[in-house]
């Protein structure tokens, strides 16, 4: 069953001529159990799409259902408020009451829908152990962590137990260590309590960590969507290729295509790889993940010969440079290596032509 359903909304900022379409026929489902992540550049939709599930922007024509309930029809002119949606939201921010301690803003909401204090005590208390933050329900947020604040938000969130929660760069505000931490507990935590999960980000890493599957979006439209796995490892355009992903572009041009395979010249060596997207012809683009280049210091087939500009440590792996004047590519070795000209293989499969 579907948690959430999302059929082709459009929303626009401004009016009549002047009017920015921001989402532009954006359909998505979200089933039980599930974490979707929507992932995208700034600009490409995915907070103006969140927002508008949450019943915080107002969307111009189009339909959201939150289980077999309908809480937004363009063409019938149904929009149930936010508050009436049920929805957890944990904001990027996390917009913890500064005067209220962690108890009474776990509590808030419960307060607001009018449930007796043993009750509000016992679900208050309970989410509060579930995450953690057991004893820290007197503290008040300036007292906690980057991280507490953060399980307190998703307490918040999590205590009046919403059909969905909603995630709007809920790890953003950490720093790169404690963010790799969080991204383990969240995952841990949706798994466990068998949450229904949207959640926005910019970073791939984290998209491909957390959800079950992703919706990368581009210019208001998806782009395309998939597992962490399939998007990563088959993407379909050029878009979704460089944005999954750390990759070289090299400056090859197309001879030939036959059964999904492409010949092609990269600084006068031939090389052989593998059809991606709509055939462009000649004007054909190829790219190779940067983890999938092979180092070698011999001849050997489907490489080209460069020299070695750079390394850059990186603690379990080097980062190494080759360049000439009309060629860079990046590539990874266990060791640093010596100066001079190697060769970077290729193989066929993973060099991808768009």
């Amino acid at each position: 069953m579907n948690e959430l359903t999302v059929n082709n909304l459009h929303l626009d900022y401004g009016s009549g001529a002047s009017a920015n379409p921001i989402l532009k026929g954006v359909s998505m489902h979200l089933r039980r159990g599930e974490v979707v992540a929507l992932l995208g550049p700034s600009g490409s939709g995915k907070t103006t799409l969140l927002r508008a599930v949450a019943g915080l922007e107002s969307p111009k024509t189009g339909t959201i259902d939150i289980g077999d309930r309908r809480v937004f029809d363009g063409a019938a002119g149904v929009e149930l408020p936010a508050e009436e949606r049920n929805l957890g939201l944990v904001f990027q921010s996390y917009a913890l009451w500064p005067h209220k301690t962690v108890f009474e803003n776990v509590a808030y909401g419960l307060k607001l829908r009018k449930l007796g204090a043993k009750e509000i005590e016992a679900k208050v208390n309970d989410v509060l152990a579930q995450l953690g933050l057991g004893a820290l329900g007197a503290r008040f947020p300036h007292q906690l962590s980057g991280g507490q604040q953060q399980r307190v938000a998703i307490a918040r969130a999590l205590v009046y137990n919403p059909p969905v929660i909603l995630l709007d760069e809920p790890l953003s505000n950490l720093d790169a260590k404690l963010r790799e931490e969080a991204r383990a507990f969240l995952r841990e935590l949706i798994v466990r309590l068998g949450l229904s999960a949207l959640m926005v980000t910019h970073d791939q890493a984290e998209a491909m960590a957390i959800s079950d599957r992703i919706l990368l979006l581009n210019n208001g439209k998806i782009e395309q969507q998939g597992s962490p796995q399939s998007m990563y490892e088959s993407p379909d355009t050029m878009f979704t290729a460089e944005f999954m992903g750390s990759n070289n572009r090299l400056p090859g041009k197309v001879i030939s295509r036959s059964n999904g395979h492409v010949n092609l010249q990269v600084g006068g060596i031939p090389l052989t790889g593998s059809a991606r997207g709509q055939d462009t012809g000649a004007d054909g683009m190829p790219m190779i993940r940067v983890e999938e280049v092979r180092i070698s210091s011999s001849k050997v087939d489907n490489a080209i010969p460069l020299p070695l500009l750079t390394c850059m440590y990186l603690g379990d792996r080097w980062e190494c440079l080759f360049s000439d004047e009309q060629t860079s590519v990046r590539a990874y070795s266990k060791h640093r290596l010596d100066a001079g000209d190697y060769w970077l293989h290729m193989p066929a499969e993973k060099l991808w032509v768009f």
